[in-house]
């Protein structure tokens, strides 16, 4: 955040409340607005006008939209249940029910006068008080307000949403000169607090920020490719994950937003600037050709690329014609990908005078500059301006932090000599000795404002762990994993392995974890701030051992698993586990046992082994069997066969849960865990669970006796598999895959109801793990998931 009014958080929920929300306009951007606000349990209003030919359903259109939400993918809502929040409506017959809700955001076309009419409608039926706000993604929000009442426009803002609004971060907040101190400082509380986004303040100009900077690279790579005659593919090649931009890079990220859209914004820009930026912001007409021709993108079934059955073929915009998808292949490109980190890959290519690298160094070069020419004209501070891009648009780093990557004063140079204006107050700064836009000392970080380094504000909700690390906060280390003290007498356990995988390292780490808190600490926390939690074991280790035959090595990793699993579960002071992203396999079977789950809204939560021909062999089959039993209300029967087949089906089928709420119904969360909305926010809640579990007393589970179905209730868990085998849908492994999985979960051979303890259990999955591994076709799909990173069905 770029001000300071954090300090008054409590008051500023004090002041307003958001108990219900009125949504107006039910089109893709309305309709996934209403989602979201569904999705934090706001009950919503969902308006739209009344069609001319009704058919009797005066609220067609929103119902159309919540129809649209069951299947669009990616899935706007976190769960089907959700969709109940929302009620549809018109705007003749419910606009009085404006007066009952305490937000109304307006969603309607990007056209002034249309929504000024909606906004004069809105002004009349809502209650004194009530906030309401424009979506739009660059229209004049002063504009808006011409002819409202004083009580509407102290209350009114902008409220710029990227789609899809579930998915990304980005909140842009547009106060008018007339808007309330109190109501922009609410808005963006809420906005990160309950909605968990990335809110940032920008000024009211032509598209705000992340769309005027994103835009502008967008066109000047157009530009750069058409002149260096280069193919769409070829610049898709090297613009995403090697620069830190998104995978889908320049041209199948405008497929996604979809090209009338973009030219719209675009369009938007330029009628409202002058210069060489007015330049950069003309459509080029084979854009416009592209939209004469409905090319516009994924929505159209074709863009700048055409998905032909299963190949990918990218537009040649000199004939219109579709080619086979190129990739730019130089030298330089090649020893930059042996760069360690995305600052040393950057400045290798940006100073070469490799193709590539020159074309890169053009295209980022004027981005660089333009973000520096609109500090103070777009936002207040160069900090928002890398935060809008970072949540807008994916971008590893801002402008601003990539400027730095790479040398401030060497990149400036640079641009001189190439008559690439330099904004006056980057040569005052370098000229003052000021080599960075970001300082970071004794882990606090600062920028550059005129003429001296300001601390970044940041909502206390925020661990951030690179920094605490430069406080010298790591207390023990190892490989895979760091031991570190997050404050409050509370230790955190983070993964940092490749693609955080368990291994030996991290196994160990667990085991000191625990050992430390249990003396000195009130407990733990374990989580981390990667790409994912945790993609499960691993699997090059286990792979390695089984192709030696090394039976020993391999029973000796599952049981150590298996040993620190149970450390987890059954430590003296709570542990918490912060999953978020993927969460599969290993990752799952950490999360199971602990004392409480304090998950990310977005957490792909999943025990999928079977996908590499294993089972789980940490303890995971326990652990979900137990975790139904617990769920079931106390006086309700229990049904041991129905437990066992749900938790078989959920393992066979390796289904991983599309959202954290998703995860409570497939039995890896409890309704006594928690969901965080915001991912900035996850160890800070873990943390404060650790300590209200602490506070009350808190005492390990028991020991307990299992309750397990046996031999019938393994037979009854193989009818439906041999079904499957029999009619094709599964392989002979598949179905040797089933058998050991059954075996497992019903506890082996034994009296339906025998009572077992855990370790029975354990072992049980351990001996049929350690079979498994031992099975070519097995190690076959291990290695081609560790070659291609998807399944093999052999």
């Amino acid at each position: 955040m770029n001000d300071h009014s954090f300090k008054n958080k409590e008051e500023c929920f004090l002041t307003y409340r958001i108990n219900k929300a009125a949504v107006i306009g039910s089109g893709v951007m309305g309709a996934g607005i209403a989602a979201h606000l569904a999705n934090v349990g706001i009950p919503t209003l969902l308006l739209d006008i009344v069609p001319k030919e009704e058919n009797g359903d005066r609220n067609q259109l929103a119902n159309t939209a919540l129809k649209r939400l069951l299947k669009e993918k990616p899935a706007p809502l976190t769960h089907k249940k959700r969709l109940s929040f929302i009620t549809p409506g018109n705007m003749e017959d419910d606009l009085e029910k404006l007066a009952e809700v305490d937000w109304i955001i307006e969603v309607v076309v990007e056209n002034l006068e249309v929504k000024k009419q909606v906004l004069a409608l809105v002004d009349k039926h809502r209650c004194t008080g009530s906030i309401v706000s424009s979506n739009t993604s660059g229209i004049s929000v002063e504009a808006m307000t011409d002819g409202r009442s004083d009580d509407f426009r102290a209350h009114f803002l902008g409220t710029h949403f990227f789609n899809p609004p579930r998915y990304l971060k980005l909140l842009e907040v547009i106060p008018t000169r007339d808007t309330n101190q109190d109501v922009l400082n609410f808005i963006k509380c809420f906005g990160e607090d309950i909605l968990g986004k990335g809110v940032v303040e920008a000024k009211d100009t032509p598209n705000f920020i992340a769309n005027r900077i994103g835009t502008y690279g967008l066109l000047v790579t157009v530009r750069e490719m058409r002149a260096a005659g280069l193919s769409i593919g070829e610049v898709d090649s090297i613009t995403g994950t090697l620069i830190g931009r998104p995978k889908s890079a320049t041209f199948r990220t405008l497929d996604v937003v979809g090209l009338d859209t973009f030219i719209h914004v675009a369009q938007n820009v330029y009628d409202q600037v002058e210069g060489a930026e007015k330049q950069v912001f003309t459509v080029p007409e084979f854009m416009k050709e592209m939209q004469k021709h409905d090319l516009i993108g994924s929505k159209a079934g074709k863009g700048f690329y055409w998905k032909k059955g299963k190949e990918i073929l990218e537009l040649n915009p000199e004939t219109f014609q579709y080619e086979p998808r190129k990739k730019l292949r130089t030298t330089g490109l090649e020893m930059a990908k042996q760069s360690k980190g995305l600052e040393n890959r950057l400045k290798a290519l940006l100073y070469s005078d490799d193709p590539a690298g020159q074309f890169l160094w053009k295209i980022i070069a004027p981005v660089l500059a333009i973000s520096a020419e609109l500090v103070g004209e777009i936002a207040d501070d160069l900090v928002a301006i890398d935060q809008a891009m970072k949540w807008g648009f994916g971008w590893k780093s801002g402008p601003f932090e990539l400027w730095d990557a790479i040398g401030v004063e060497r990149a400036a140079k640079k641009m001189e000599k190439e008559k690439i204006p330099v904004p006056q107050w980057i040569q005052t700064m370098l000229a003052a000795g000021h080599s960075s836009f970001y300082r970071e000392e004794q882990g606090e970080r600062s920028f550059y404002k005129q003429g001296e380094y300001r601390a970044i504000a940041k909502n206390p909700k925020e661990i951030d762990l690179r920094l605490l690390k430069q406080q010298g906060k790591i207390m023990k280390k190892n490989s895979g994993a760091n031991l570190m003290d997050i404050g409050d007498e509370v230790l955190l356990l983070e993964f940092q392995s490749p693609n955080n995988a368990i291994g030996f390292d991290i196994i160990q780490m667990i085991h000191s974890a625990i050992d430390e808190v249990e003396k000195n600490y009130k407990g733990l926390v374990i989580g981390n701030q990667g790409k994912n939690f945790c993609v499960g074991a691993n699997l090059a280790m286990i792979l390695m051992a089984a192709q030696d035959d090394d039976v020993f090595e391999v029973d000796l990793v599952v049981r150590k698993f298996q040993e620190a699993m149970l450390r987890i579960k059954y430590s003296e002071k709570p542990v918490v586990i912060a999953p978020f992203g993927m969460t599969l396999g290993g990752g799952a079977e950490v999360s199971l046992p602990a004392a409480h789950i304090q998950a990310s809204m977005e957490t792909y939560i999943g025990l999928v082994e079977t996908g590499v021909g294993l089972i789980p062999g940490g303890g995971g089959n326990k652990e979900l069997y137990l975790k139904i039993l617990r769920n079931i209300p106390k006086g309700v029967e229990v049904d041991l066969q129905a437990v066992a087949n749900r938790v078989f089906e959920t393992i066979a089928m390796a289904k991983v849960s599309t959202s954290a709420e998703e995860a409570i119904e497939n039995n890896f969360l409890s309704q006594m865990d928690g969901i965080s909305v915001n991912n900035d926010h996850l160890l800070w809640d873990a943390k404060q669970r650790v300590l209200a579990l602490y506070e009350q007393g808190y005492r390990p589970p028991e020991p307990e006796k299992i309750p397990v179905t046996g031999e019938t209730g393994y037979a009854a868990l193989l009818v439906g598999a041999e079904a499957m085998r029999l009619s094709g849908y599964i392989s002979e492994h598949d179905m040797k895959i089933a058998k050991k999985l059954a075996y497992v979960i019903a506890g082996g051979n034994l009296p339906y109801g025998t009572m077992v303890d855990e370790q029975y259990l354990l072992n049980i999955e351990r001996e049929a793990f350690i079979q498994l591994v031992s099975e070519p076709k097995s190690q076959q799909r291990m290695q081609h998931m560790l070659m291609k990173g998807k399944p093999l069905r052999n």
